[in-house]
């Protein structure tokens, strides 16, 4: 890829667009920002398609500069913490209303501590649990080494474990 038109522009956005939002999202919490992030993403990527080297895959390349157009988002003035309102699940048809209810609670349950990690925590467990990226491939969207990102997905599983460990454990009265 050397040069970008507007089709092929329009296939990076109907491939990858919503694994850029959604990474947009993990990180600033907010639709409205993960919005402007997905746009200005694929903005800088079209601008910047001649300094494409390849050493990463396309979806690679895309998700780390949506990285880092959202943590300057995130970092900004006019960033605020909002919670998770809507989990990130598909739903059954099979599912009774009630099955449905408790399914889409524990999700909550699980994204509300997966958003309460430190930033680097979150970002590398997202992007190894719903992307299912490689450690390398983590590693090259955060310009980190290999062995910070293992130390960085242990330390988030481990603090994911125990809080979900403290929320679901049965107390009797």
């Amino acid at each position: 890829m050397t040069a970008m038109d507007p089709l092929t522009l329009e296939e990076l956005m109907k491939e990858y667009g919503q694994d850029v939002w959604s990474f947009a999202y993990s990180i600033t919490k907010n639709r409205a920002m993960a919005d402007d992030v997905a746009q200005d993403a694929f903005l800088q990527a079209y601008r910047n398609l001649v300094s494409f080297r390849g050493e990463a895959s396309v979806r690679t390349w895309l998700l780390r500069i949506a990285r880092n157009i959202s943590l300057n988002y995130r970092n900004s003035a006019f960033f605020r913490r909002v919670l998770l309102i809507e989990a990130w699940t598909s739903s059954g048809s099979d599912r009774s209303a009630e099955q449905a209810f408790f399914e889409q609670e524990a999700a909550n349950d699980v994204w509300k501590h997966v958003f309460s990690l430190p930033v680097k925590q979150r970002e590398v467990l997202v992007l190894h649990a719903k992307y299912q990226l490689s450690l390398l491939e983590i590693a090259r969207i955060l310009d980190v080494p290999e062995g910070t990102v293992k130390s960085r997905l242990f330390g988030a599983r481990k603090r994911m474990s125990n809080l979900l460990k403290e929320e679901f454990t049965y107390e009797p009265v």
